[in-house]
């Protein structure tokens, strides 16, 4: 039991400790200090439900009907696109980190931001239901154990990427520091982008 919520943990964390569009986008507001709770916990109920979906077995509807996943890859990759320019026009007048200071993210923003850089991103489909569904029903009657540890994963990433990215407020006091994250954050953004409209 315990090697396999170990190796639910592992696996989950493989899969979703890459800096991604949702990554990026929760350290950046995490480094704000702006609606962090509504994105982690946005963040943590999608991987539950994409998740415990391909241990039930949903990645069998992908796989019947793969023409579901281009077509999340088009919009998918317009939008990382979008959100990439909007990044870049950032990094080009960027602002230090004050308390109150900028254009406040409101939660209900936050959310639908989190929610279309998570479900429009064909590759979250293909790690958090295909793959690790694959991998949990592989040991049968306990795969619930590895969902289990694969979501253990997941709740400890995201509260531990969200609220650690404050110990870096100190750092991005400056403006030249949140230049080079946004400069980062569009080239990651525009190239996953650009990686799924060309795939």
């Amino acid at each position: 039991m315990f090697s396999v919520v170990l190796t639910g943990l592992l696996t989950g964390l493989a899969l979703i400790v890459a800096i991604g569009a949702q990554n990026a986008f929760l350290l950046r507001q995490g480094i704000r200090g702006e609606q962090v709770l509504p994105i982690v916990l946005t963040c943590l109920v999608s991987d539950v439900v994409a998740i415990t979906a391909g241990v039930l077995g949903f990645g069998v509807v992908l796989e019947r009907w793969p023409g579901l996943l281009p077509v999340a890859q088009m919009v998918g990759g317009l939008y990382l696109i979008a959100f990439g320019v909007h990044a870049a026009m950032r990094a080009w007048r960027p602002t230090a980190m004050e308390a109150g200071e900028g254009k406040a993210l409101t939660w209900q923003r936050a959310i639908l931001l989190t929610l279309a850089l998570t479900w429009l991103n064909p590759h979250f489909y293909l790690d958090a239901v295909l793959m690790l569904g694959t991998v949990a029903n592989s040991f049968g009657a306990d795969r619930y154990w590895f969902l289990l540890g694969a979501l253990i994963a997941s709740s400890t990433w995201f509260f531990a990427l969200g609220y650690g990215a404050r110990l870096l407020r100190g750092l991005f006091a400056r403006p030249r520091a949140w230049r080079v994250l946004d400069s980062a954050i569009a080239v990651i953004m525009g190239g996953l982008g650009i990686g799924l409209l060309t795939h």
